[in-house]
């Protein structure tokens, strides 16, 4: 591999994008930091054909080999379930010309937030406005019930400023998952790097959702090793466990049975090492196969009464989903009528496990 002038490399590292420096025999001579974080420490002294792949892009970083010709071209990235597109300034660097051919630079910038469609946007529109409207025109006729027939009629004053409450409550917690799903969007290329024990995570869940559970008749058991690390965002890995234990709850057996298990694997196939899965398994009615592949849609219920009449905003799979993502990790849904569910969790494991 071909040594890089200091100055050059000096430049590639106060690039704020990702940068790759390919040599005249076309290895990868040098990344920056952007580069590392999105693409790995292991490109680097690999053929670039190996490392991009995507004929799109060969062709003109070829024509910046051969015949010192800018150019720009689209690669799309895929991380675990995050798919980031990228367009590529290719450059040749002329004055380091060798045997006919040039060292050439290449600079990536993500355009994934243009790529979105406008009809996806409208559509969250439209079911945004639609899930403010319900709770909005029951308000509405609260307040005007409250001016008027029951005006002088201290019973019915308290049984509409309850409903009137529980609305509210409802508008909250669906602006709260909301912004909660905006953030998620924001961070969803940026891999956490935090370490965090997931056995004392999903202990302190479980037990802040005891009182919950005890109270709905479902018994919560937990199964995990003595630790169990993965390089996360605590907050967000807290959020998942507690959406999980809760939908269970709610829409398991009452009374019944929550598990909540987490086991080590050697090796899962699509993250490529070791991980640890955690099962958040309940024994309700279960939910028939048409449902299973939408599940994690935003605004999606199985049974729209049931889940607005306890309180879900239907924005709770689908956050989780984004932050599964975002961790380079695995959702799966399991179900059959009458067998009850399981949902799966699989992270990329930071260490060997501790047994119990």
């Amino acid at each position: 591999m071909t040594t890089m002038p200091a100055p050059l490399i000096e430049m590639l590292n106060a690039l704020a994008d990702p940068a790759m420096l390919l040599d005249d025999r076309g290895r990868v001579a040098a990344t920056n930091a952007a580069a590392k974080d999105r693409f790995g420490a292991w490109v680097e002294g690999q053929s670039y054909i190996s490392v991009l792949r995507q004929p799109g892009l060969l062709a003109p970083v070829e024509n910046a080999f051969f015949s010192q010709q800018s150019g720009t071209a689209r690669f799309i990235h895929v991380d675990g379930a995050v798919e980031t597109a990228f367009e590529v300034g290719i450059t040749p660097l002329a004055s380091l010309l060798r045997n006919g051919r040039s060292p050439v630079m290449l600079i990536f910038r993500d355009v994934s937030e243009q790529g979105e469609g406008a009809a996806m946007r409208r559509d969250f529109v439209a079911n945004v406005s639609h899930e403010l409207k319900t709770p909005l025109t029951a308000m509405i006729g609260y307040v005007e019930t409250l001016q008027g027939p029951a005006q002088k009629d201290e019973e019915a004053q308290r049984r509409f400023l309850a409903h009137l409450g529980q609305e509210l409550s409802r508008m909250n917690r669906l602006v709260v998952d909301l912004l909660s799903l905006s953030r998620l969007e924001g961070q969803s290329r940026r891999k956490p790097r935090d370490r965090v024990d997931l056995v004392a995570l999903l202990s302190e869940v479980v037990g802040l959702l005891a009182f919950t559970a005890s109270d709905q008749q479902v018994e919560l058991v937990l199964d995990t090793p003595e630790r169990a690390d993965v390089f996360g965002d605590a907050d967000q890995l807290t959020q998942v466990v507690a959406n999980l234990v809760e939908n269970a709850i709610k829409y398991g057996r009452q009374p019944g049975t929550v598990r909540v298990d987490l086991d080590y694997v050697q090796r899962e196939p699509v993250l490529r090492g070791p991980a640890w899965r955690m099962s958040v398994i309940d024994d309700g009615p279960g939910i028939a196969a048409e449902h299973l592949p939408r599940l994690t849609e935003r605004f999606y219920r199985v049974d729209t009464g049931r889940s607005r009449q306890q309180g879900g905003t239907g924005l709770g799979l689908a956050i989780v989903k984004h932050i599964v993502n975002r961790h380079r990790g695995r959702l799966k849904i399991e179900s059959k009528p009458g067998e009850g569910t399981r949902i799966g969790v699989t992270l990329p494991a930071a260490t060997e496990p501790t047994l119990s």
